[in-house]
């Protein structure tokens, strides 16, 4: 889900009762029909209705037809019944996505060998994700660019939509104001900040864009990465 997908889905939840009925359908361990809910909160069976519609719109619950369990069946359409959905949002500002890191250690520490360090292993894990995220930018339709300074441009409108920020601190070089694993980066500097050059570095190669690099270049509340044409 986008920023925007996010923030309307806990915008939704603003309202007192549809938080209750949001709550209800998680806690319950079968499907939720509208004569439940209802019963739940106390409301009619239209309101309830309303709230649960509402709520499948903006994504935090799933809708199907069928049975409540231990329900009899009847003549008729089957009624609508209402599950939690499996997304899960996660609102920054900044924008933060530790899920990356994790996901780069854990691989690492899973796929560390004898011939190299910890260290060593997130490296190259951090390397093949960012590769893997720039094949699929590549695959979903990326224009082909012919300089540097067109490549640059593609590389920041990417880099925009993963949270970091980019803006240009020149016609050759794109500067990051965010950095998404914050405060991972301020802990331990020497090994989020290689991973996260490597990931960026492994994001350009996977994109195929050769006019750009990605360099280590900290500056103070800025993320330690820059890109150069």
């Amino acid at each position: 889900m986008s920023l925007g997908q996010q923030v309307t889905a806990i915008a939704a939840l603003g309202e007192g009762l549809r938080l209750r009925l949001f709550e209800f359908v998680r806690d319950s361990p079968q499907p939720v029909s509208r004569e439940e809910a209802a019963a739940h909160t106390g409301i009619s069976r239209k309101l309830a209705a309303f709230h649960l519609d509402k709520l499948v719109q903006v994504g935090l619950l799933r809708a199907h037809h069928g049975l409540p369990a231990g329900g009899a069946r009847r003549v008729g359409r089957a009624p609508k019944l209402y599950t939690a959905s499996e997304i899960d949002i996660q609102v920054s500002i900044p924008r933060r996505d530790h899920l990356v890191i994790a996901d780069i250690l854990v691989a690492a520490v899973s796929d560390e060998s004898r011939a190299e360090s910890a260290e060593q292993a997130a490296l190259r894990i951090a390397l093949e994700r960012g590769r893997e995220l720039g094949l699929r930018e590549r695959d979903g339709g990326q224009p082909r660019v012919t300089g540097g300074e067109e490549a640059l441009s593609l590389a920041e409108g990417v880099l925009r939509r993963h949270g970091f920020e980019p803006y240009h601190k020149g016609p050759r070089v794109v500067r990051l104001r965010n950095c998404p694993f914050q405060p991972l980066a301020a802990k331990a500097p020497h090994l989020v900040c290689g991973m996260n050059h490597a990931y960026l570095a492994g994001l350009l190669s996977g994109m195929e864009i050769d006019d750009v690099r990605a360099y280590l270049a900290p500056q103070d509340a800025e993320c330690c990465v820059e890109l150069r044409a």
